[in-house]
């Protein structure tokens, strides 16, 4: 790994495009070769559990407006939309948009935590459109997935974004559209533009995870395909983009994230290094905010010990409950973030997906997580329910903060303790480094877990059949042809009647129709 040190330099200094973060990202993208084998057992797991997660939420309003989109749009020869059959394609970029929204709405994909937040998988969706209208074969697609990962878990261990208050779009985005031009095997001249667009166009602030949380958060990835896709298109054209994107003194560090004096160090791998950055990410055995899961592990433990536990938790003989853990956990989902929204039994599902308290309450009563039953609004507002969530309040341990910036993935950290306090005086006192199903957990996560997660998603929406075919290819991602990498999808045979509109059709909801 090399070091590239990244600051804000004056326009007169005319900073060679060479020596530009950009730059570096282009070249460690479009040198991702010769994968590793245990990389690329990871690039199929996460190819199954976006198409799980995704499958699961077909018909949920978000996807379904976000489809319906895209529907409008057909293309002859373009990319499939999860639930179509494969004979179904519209534009790239309306397939990458309407299939990223469906992989985020549930919050139940792979994450990466760092100096920033990430959710690496969110490229996937955007570079199998591109690689089915390309007419890629399954080895370019797997090193776009590759190099998209390495670019992302570069820049999410670097530089904060969150600390501005700027949505983490703005490193998925160059990530994405690294990983496209990868498998594209674009020269590093178009990458480097293409880069420079897509940063420059995918800052956002984080109001879209703050307060009252709406369906955009599960949006914010498919906008974030629609701007890759553009940023390399316009790019393949010969056109150029902002530039320098990161060090100019009027770009993005100097303005929105640490100002004129910055020092950022981006550590990158070497042309002839392996790409291992996806054996670093983490996926979710539970539907809720990554930082909710070793939580949500650590109740179901805690609920054994518990008055009246475990069949019937008896709230009144609780007293209080204290988390205490990072300083990310407890601002964003904790007691920290100050939002009342987080003890609101008529919040919307994006917000109790992002309060730990709630969370917490939940799998203390019940025991289980479900990616339905444990948010529905009956769950959110049963009076018992509420009395334990109001109980609940989160405090930040400096020590707890270190181990989650830790440089070390061995030491990294992403949980914390609990203490209930019981009106008797007593105290039950018990902690979580990491989820168990984290590669440093109680129960690392390997191909079965992943084919578990799929088959129990699908089961009741996907023909087993179907089922099988799709896990056939994606075990099989890097030997893929290019036609097979064209029916990689997966269908609901229900949403047949969505149809496709025909040109000239009048519009039903929306401007696209």
């Amino acid at each position: 790994m090399t070091d590239h040190v990244v600051t804000v330099h004056p326009s007169t200094a005319a900073l060679p495009r060479e020596a530009q973060l950009a730059w570096k990202l282009a070249e460690v993208a479009l040198h991702t070769r010769n994968v590793e084998p245990a990389v690329a057992d990871m690039a199929a797991n996460r190819l199954i559990d976006d198409a799980a997660v995704a499958i699961a939420s077909l018909h949920r309003k978000p996807v379904v407006a976000a489809r319906a989109q895209a529907l409008a749009h057909p293309r002859p020869g373009g990319a499939t939309l999860f639930g179509h059959a494969p004979d179904v394609t519209v534009h790239a970029e309306w397939a990458a948009w309407a299939n990223a929204v469906a992989v985020r709405e549930l919050d139940y994909h792979d994450t990466f935590l760092a100096a920033d937040y990430a959710h690496p998988g969110d490229a996937i969706p955007p570079l199998l459109a591109v690689a089915q209208q390309m007419g890629c074969d399954g080895a370019a697609l797997q090193r776009g997935i590759v190099a998209a990962y390495e670019v992302h878990v570069a820049l999410v261990k670097a530089i904060c974004l969150h600390c501005h208050k700027i949505d983490h779009m703005a490193h998925l985005c160059p990530a994405t559209t690294a990983g496209i031009a990868a498998m594209l095997d674009l020269d590093v001249a178009t990458t480097y533009q293409a880069i420079n667009q897509a940063v420059h166009v995918a800052f956002s602030t984080r109001q879209s995870r703050k307060g009252e949380i709406s369906s955009w958060k599960a949006y914010v990835p498919g906008h974030s395909a629609l701007l890759a896709v553009t940023a390399v298109d316009r790019a393949m054209r010969g056109e150029a983009a902002p530039t320098p994107i990161y060090e100019g003194e009027d770009s993005v560090i100097a303005w929105l994230l640490d100002g004129p004096d910055a020092r950022y160090v981006v550590s990158l791998p070497e042309a002839d290094e392996p790409r291992r950055a996806m054996l670093e990410t983490y996926t979710k055995a539970h539907s809720a905010e990554y930082q909710a899961q070793a939580f949500i592990d650590l109740a179901f433990d805690v609920r054994q010990r518990l008055p009246g536990g475990p069949d019937a938790i008896d709230v009144d003989a609780i007293d209080d409950i204290v988390v205490t853990t990072s300083h990310h956990t407890h601002t964003v989902i904790g007691t920290g973030a100050n939002d009342p929204q987080k003890f609101d039994p008529k919040a919307t599902r994006e917000t109790l997906d992002h309060s730990l308290m709630y969370i917490m309450a939940v799998a203390l009563q019940d025991g289980r997580w479900h990616h339905v039953d444990s948010y529905t609004p009956e769950r959110a507002a049963r009076p018992d329910t509420v009395a334990l969530w109001r109980k609940i309040r989160t405090e930040e341990d400096p020590a707890w903060t270190a181990r989650y910036r830790a440089a070390d993935p061995n030491e990294r950290a992403f949980g914390g303790a609990m203490t209930v306090h019981l009106k008797n005086g007593e105290t039950i006192h018990a902690e979580r480094a990491v989820a168990d199903a984290h590669p440093n957990g109680a129960a690392p996560w390997v191909r079965s877990d992943y084919l578990n997660k799929f088959r129990t998603l699908a089961s009741g929406i996907v023909e087993p059949g179907e089922q099988d075919r799709f896990l056939h290819l994606a075990e099989r991602l890097d030997t893929l042809t290019a036609s097979e990498v064209q029916v990689l999808t997966v269908r609901d045979a229900s949403l047949e009647a969505e149809g496709v509109p025909a040109a000239g059709d009048a519009p039903r909801q929306g401007i696209f129709g």
